[in-house]
């Protein structure tokens, strides 16, 4: 089957809202976008025409009176078409169906109904769009003049359901709910072939997940866009608001479509996507050809709270025209069939995770790849999301040994597994409490191998394996160089990763989505901690169990819902030699990778990759200025969310600064080696109101400066002092930018720079 493409060369946003239990929206106000792409301030049909849709009316409600069949026959093959007589059927007022109390009209349970409704078209020359909104349980398909127009969760796009096939999978109508319709846009193209002048028919099937299912509901409209300003057919819904072209972006996009299929949680559907991705610094056309991919998929949603977003994320694997997983390279990246398309949502950043997996791969450790990108599934623009690695032993990804069923014995059974602590089934319990909640015990859960492709005898090994290093671990002399828990494992890999979940502060570090992996003895054999992954509810963007502090440990954490933290970290960090090392390494990203200076220029420069997408996200999800769980901080602005990122990561750093134990007496060194020794400073008062005095001992002559900055890293002044020689050196500030001006209250950074080279960062609190 040929890989679907689009109609229409538009594509549509659609301002929905949405109210599960963990989602608050309000939408009082109705958005029209006036923002122009590529400089056009009007849509362009297929024959590259131009005309704008002046506005929008309704040509069809769920609240006329409709003519309908209960399934409990075939119709006539005709029962399509415009001059199909349907005298015998009943009328009613829809929404027809029965369970929910969502109906006017209550039929019989069914396996499925038959609906149809004539409407008049005036003029069809000045119909630009139609959008049909379909509110439904479980399934439909809906044809204008015997076209289909639009199908979901039954069959593929052109057959034609018998009237007792069930639906593929289980929907519930939402309007009753408070939610929006289901929106399915037919583009003018495709309305040049279907419309006639004056009469025609709109006729849809709406099919049940079972034949005892206790809900059924069809409530459609039909709304028209009109290009010029005369009014033909009726109001809006109230809940009506205006589609938005999305032509192109600076970003690649992802098309998908499943021929009609709803994507489940599980299992996968086969599907179709493509890719166009034109590389740095070309557009990408909505309506140029797939060239970066174009083929089959499958796919499914994925996640666990954040399935209850309305913008949804999912897992997808690359295939062949046999079925078979297909190695290709999305957008760059390595050659695998194993993706996960992430949904920033709750996460107003659309930074948190993309950022945590770059700095682990600047700190040497494998992390997820990622890509930007803008998704259009199944006709419907959805935002921006993520293209990232899934977790795998890989050559690219997880590099360890392969592990078959034959590896029972010797150096092939000790390696390479990958395991996570985690909720699940599949998998152990430690045998020993954890750290923060008694009550519980962590428990590790089978990645790679699956528990289902595990031998027993593999099984056995790597829970023995955690076992005996959890024994060593709580047993005198665990800190022993040679026989304590160094050998068993990688010491560098458990620092590294203590300073990233605490550096973020990550909710779920330690007991959810924490990975581990070990390979083959002969390659090293030793416990590892890694990869990072799931971090969009970090970097304080969570308001419960204290996340949201800049102050504290998160593995000392106690969440009153429970938590099995590992008590590994609070025994290691007893150890002086492991808090030393952990000081030493700390010191070492603070002076490269972790500088502030460092941080907030990834941050921005991330910004600007997604300036013009963003401003699409949201207008996709008008999620900005409202809480979506868990916020702690709600901006009204991305750049609110932005800023507050860096002044949260700010303070983090400050208090980290000062909590990490240990001594490092190893030489750091720093990104612009110098030979000045490092001066002890000292900033009084603090926090301050008129003025601070700085001070610093020199214990050469050299160069020095002095920088202000705000908590979001903006340059606030620059003061060049002269030649300093050895000895006691003084420096007053005022309180005042680099223009003289008084500063507000708030909190700034005073940096002490030594032959151009950064020495000191102290936060000074202005009154």
């Amino acid at each position: 089957m040929p890989i679907f493409r689009l109609k229409s060369p538009e594509i549509f946003l659609f301002h929905n809202h949405f109210n599960p239990v963990s989602v608050v929206f309000k939408m009082n106000f109705r958005l029209i976008l006036s923002f122009l792409i590529l400089g056009l301030a009007f849509e362009t049909d297929a024959f590259g025409q131009t005309g704008a849709i002046d506005h929008w009316e309704t040509a069809i409600y769920a609240e006329d009176i409709w003519r309908y069949m209960p399934g409990s026959v075939e119709p006539d093959t005709n029962w399509r078409r415009l001059t199909f007589a349907d005298s015998l059927w009943f009328d009613g007022m829809g929404g027809i169906g029965y369970g929910d109390g969502d109906d006017h009209t209550i039929i019989a349970p069914a396996i499925s109904v038959y609906l149809r409704m004539p409407f008049d078209i005036i003029d069809t020359g000045n119909i630009g769009k139609a959008i049909l909104h379909a509110d439904y349980d479980d399934s439909f398909v809906a044809f204008i003049n015997n076209v289909e127009v639009a199908r979901s969760n039954i069959g593929v796009e052109g057959d034609h359901p018998l009237h007792n096939q069930l639906a593929d999978t289980d929907r519930e109508a939402t309007l009753y709910q408070g939610d929006d319709p289901e929106a399915f846009v037919i583009g003018k193209e495709a309305l040049r072939d279907i419309l006639l002048p004056g009469p025609n028919i709109l006729a849809i099937q709406v099919h049940n997940i079972d034949s005892n299912s206790s809900d059924l509901s069809a409530i459609f409209y039909l709304s028209l866009g009109i290009m010029d300003s005369g009014a033909y057919y009726g109001s809006l819904p109230p809940w009506f608001y205006e589609p938005i072209p999305f032509v192109s972006s600076n970003l690649p996009i992802v098309v998908i479509n499943t021929n009609g299929q709803e994507i489940p949680d599980e299992p996968r559907i086969i599907a179709d996507m493509g890719i166009i991705d034109n590389g740095p610094g070309t557009r990408n056309l909505v309506d140029d050809p797939f060239n970066n991919y174009s083929g089959r998929i499958s796919i499914e949603i994925r996640g666990s709270s954040s399935q209850g977003f309305p913008k949804l994320q999912y897992a997808l694997e690359t295939r062949d025209t046999q079925g078979n997983n297909n190695n290709v390279s999305l957008m760059g990246l390595p050659k695998e069939n194993d993706w996960i398309l992430y949904a920033p949502f709750s996460d107003k950043s659309l930074i948190r995770n993309v950022m945590t997996y770059h700095f682990a791969r600047r700190m040497g450790r494998y992390a997820p790849r990622t890509r930007f990108c803008e998704l259009i599934l199944n006709d419907e623009y959805q935002g921006i999301y993520v293209l990232t690695e899934k977790i795998k032993r890989d050559k690219n990804r997880v590099d360890i040994a392969r592990l078959d069923p034959d590896d029972l014995a010797g150096d092939s059974l000790t390696g390479g597994y990958i395991f996570k602590i985690d909720r699940g089934d599949e998998g152990w319990h430690s045998s020993f409490p954890a750290y923060t909640d008694p009550g519980f015990h962590t428990f590790f859960v089978y990645h790679y191998p699956k528990a289902g492709d595990m031998m027993p005898e593999q099984q056995q090994y790597i829970h023995d394996f955690v076992e005996t290093f959890e024994t060593v671990l709580r047993n005198p002399g665990y800190d022993d160089p040679q026989s304590g828990y160094a050998k068993y494992i990688d010491v560098g890999s458990f620092i590294d990763f203590l300073i990233s979940s605490e550096f973020a502060k990550n909710i779920d570090s330690y007991y959810l989505s924490t990975f581990l992996y070990k390979d083959k003895d002969s390659k090293g054999g030793k416990l590892t901690m890694g990869p990072l992954w799931d971090y969009n509810l970090a970097y304080g963007n969570v308001d419960y169990s204290g996340a949201f502090n800049t102050e504290g440990w998160q593995y000392d954490i106690y969440d009153e819902d429970g938590t099995n933290i590992p008590f590994w970290w609070a025994r290691l960090l007893e150890d002086t030699a492991f808090q030393d090392q952990l000081k030493c390494r700390w010191q070492e990203l603070r002076q490269g990778i972790l500088h502030l200076d460092s941080v907030f220029h990834y941050i921005d420069s991330v910004a600007d990759h997604l300036e013009e997408a963003q401003a699409r996200n949201f207008e996709r999800w008008p999620v900005l200025g409202e809480y979506v769980w868990p916020n702690f901080y709600v901006g009204q602005t991305y750049e609110d969310e932005l800023n507050y990122l860096k002044s949260w990561i700010g303070d983090r750093v400050f208090w980290l600064d000062n909590h990490f134990p240990g001594t490092c007496t190893a030489q750091v060194t720093s990104e612009k080696p110098t030979d000045i020794s490092l001066p002890v400073i000292n900033l009084s008062p603090n926090p301050f109101t008129h003025s601070t005095l700085l001070t610093f001992d020199m214990v050469n002559s050299g160069k020095a400066a002095i920088t202000i900055k705000d908590i979001t890293g903006r340059d606030i002044g620059q003061y060049i002092l002269p030649e300093l020689t050895a000895g006691h050196q003084t420096f007053r500030w005022y309180g005042k930018d680099g223009h003289g001006r008084a500063l507000p209250a708030g909190c700034y950074l005073i940096s002490l720079h030594l032959d151009d080279c950064q020495k000191a960062v102290i936060k000074v609190f202005k009154q």
